[in-house]
């Protein structure tokens, strides 16, 4: 069953989420319940990826980039990534203020993501216009996302954004260090880096009574591929103060991921996954991380039982003579790749795995 199809309850729009009340589930209440969650980095719109999705009559298509990805990310019950583009509407640009086509967010939902997170340092790259449009659009398809706000109210009434699948409860956090040097425009609200915020929206999330509360941070320094002592003490003032897991995004290269205990439970904390799909060039840019983690919930308590990280690398018109971007996971034959191609993709994997095999803690790379 595809994650489209899999049943979802939010909090959202004034609704809580509710479990199924029926005999059946009250009889299964003590049972074992699992839920798979995978997180995706930055999907980013440079104006050579622009370019490249426009059509002959000025529309614009996505089709293939995300086709070898697709079933990765719909192996998981929950798929959520980090929106790093607004939809301000034409004219479209890439940076270094970003105006993506209306096209990329429906790629982005039938590639499988479930949610996703807008708070970023790019969030206001086209002012209000471009925070109203993206909430309006994301919105009109039915596509979850928390991080920015037409306004305080609401903020309040959707924020911290509350999710159940397979009867576990997850409370997600967004917010970001910054954006870049632009205002955020009144009555708008990005989300952003304040410890006296975060401290009482953890505390919210709290007495929403949720399994698991997770917060995804835009933090850390760009291209740097080892968090900073700032990354380190607010994952764990996080964790001292009531979240549970920490997944954070926003230099552009993968920094490692480590299972810390916390207060006698394991917790994951994803420092940086790096970009998803981009037009970077940069050592270490072209490519990213999917990180999985598996939830057990059983006789009302909720643990990490697994996780684990796939890489994927982005191949481009100027590598692979075609006119499409193409997002191709660690595991997708080299043989079907030309040899510019193989080269450049390897170079990625091996930098990346050396990496994370000499920095991560009990987080391995997935197998298939």
């Amino acid at each position: 069953m595809t994650m489209a199809m899999a049943m979802m309850t939010m909090a959202c729009n004034g609704q809580d989420a509710k479990a199924n009340s029926s005999g059946e589930d009250s009889a299964k209440a003590d049972s074992a319940t699992e839920l798979t969650i995978l997180f995706a980095g930055d999907l980013m719109q440079h104006e050579a990826q622009i370019k490249a999705a426009m059509q002959a009559d000025g529309t614009y298509s996505y089709e293939g980039v995300f086709d070898y990805v697709k079933p990765k990310i719909e192996q998981a019950d929950l798929a959520i990534a980090n929106f790093e583009v607004t939809l301000g509407g034409k004219p479209y640009k890439g940076y270094p203020q970003f105006c993506a086509p209306d096209e990329y967010l429906d790629a982005a939902v039938k590639a499988g993501f479930d949610v996703l997170v807008t708070a970023n340092n790019h969030s206001v790259d086209t002012y209000g216009r471009g925070i109203n449009r993206t909430i309006t659009l994301m919105d009109s398809i039915g596509i979850p996302h928390l991080g920015t706000y037409r306004n305080a109210k609401e903020r309040e009434q959707l924020y911290p954004f509350l999710i159940e699948r397979n009867g576990i409860t997850i409370a997600l956090l967004n917010f970001t260090y910054g954006t870049n040097g632009l205002k955020v425009p009144a009555p708008y609200i990005v989300n952003l880096e304040n410890r006296e915020e975060i401290l009482r929206d953890i505390k919210k999330a709290k007495a929403m009574h949720p399994d698991v509360i997770i917060a995804i941070p835009h933090w850390g320094i760009e291209y740097v591929q080892q968090p900073n002592k700032q990354q380190r003490e607010l994952a764990q003032w996080m964790l001292d103060n009531g979240v549970d897991h920490v997944i954070g995004g926003h230099p552009h290269v993968i920094q490692p991921f480590e299972v810390v205990d916390n207060k006698g439970k394991k917790s994951l904390v994803v420092y940086s996954l790096g970009n998803y799909i981009s037009n970077m060039t940069r050592p270490n840019t072209d490519g990213g991380a999917m990180v999985t983690m598996k939830l057990r919930k059983e006789n009302g308590k909720t643990s990490l039982v697994d996780t684990g990280y796939s890489l994927v690398w982005t191949s481009r018109p100027a590598l692979s003579g075609k006119k499409q971007f193409r997002l191709y996971p660690a595991d997708y034959p080299a043989d079907s790749l030309n040899a510019t191609e193989r080269v450049k993709r390897q170079k990625f994997l091996d930098d990346n795995r050396r990496l994370l095999q000499q920095f991560n803690k009990e987080v391995g790379e997935i197998e298939n």
